[in-house]
């Protein structure tokens, strides 16, 4: 899959958010794991209601309300301290193992690489920071700035206003089908990284893609 700009999904493409699972279980003990699943599943739920709603809240908000419902849901009363420390702790998932050389080789070979989220800027930058992939990634998009949830088409137009390009110039990749519809709707040449083996979503919009990692990436662009 040749292209001059690849747009990455943050969230469960270039990092793990399921690596937050053992801060959860210091937190929650034996509930942990379904505290951070719950906690995950919610998060996602609520970008779409809230769009479908038209009552934005920024995703920061939106993942700390997600918590409150899954520690409610598993019967569980977090601490203020505690609840901040898992909030922290977004800013630190763990890459998926492949990632930075991925996005390495990508800048070596004269590729643009952006990335695309309904994160905050104030979550993504110490994020990719901490991950230690900042200096490969040419441009932060966030969805916050127009207040818009993938994956509406008014989220995907930013990355059209950041690289003027023809749309099926642009290979959009991430790890949720429901990502990878969207963007395919707004006319994106998309490769879906289906990490989990999940079947495609039945929206007749299948991707021009689908792999169980980025590595195929690397292996096409090097």
């Amino acid at each position: 899959m040749q292209s001059h700009t690849y747009v990455f999904d943050v969230y469960g493409t270039l990092f793990d958010v399921h690596s937050i699972t053992a801060a959860c279980e210091r937190a929650a003990g034996e509930k942990g794991e379904a505290l951070s699943r719950i906690w995950r599943e919610k998060q996602i739920q609520y970008t779409f209601l809230r769009q479908a709603m038209g009552r934005y809240r920024s995703f920061e908000q939106v993942t700390r309300d997600a918590l409150r419902y899954a520690s409610a849901s598993v019967s569980t009363t977090l601490s203020e301290d505690t609840e901040n420390t898992l909030m922290k702790a977004y800013q630190s998932l763990d890459l998926f193992p492949e990632s930075s050389r991925v996005l390495q080789t990508l800048k070596q070979n004269g590729r643009s690489v952006i990335v695309f989220s309904n994160g905050t800027r104030d979550m993504l930058e110490p994020l990719l920071r901490n991950g230690g992939i900042r200096s490969f990634i040419d441009a932060v998009i966030s969805v916050d700035d127009i207040k818009q949830y993938k994956p509406s088409p008014a989220s995907y137009q930013l990355i059209l206003d950041e690289v003027h390009a023809r749309r099926s110039d642009i290979t959009f990749l991430s790890s949720n089908g429901w990502d990878i519809s969207g963007a395919e709707a707004f006319g994106f040449t998309t490769a879906w990284v289906n990490r989990s083996g999940a079947p495609v979503e039945e929206l007749q919009l299948p991707p021009d893609a689908e792999w169980h990692s980025l590595s195929p990436l690397e292996e096409s662009t090097s």
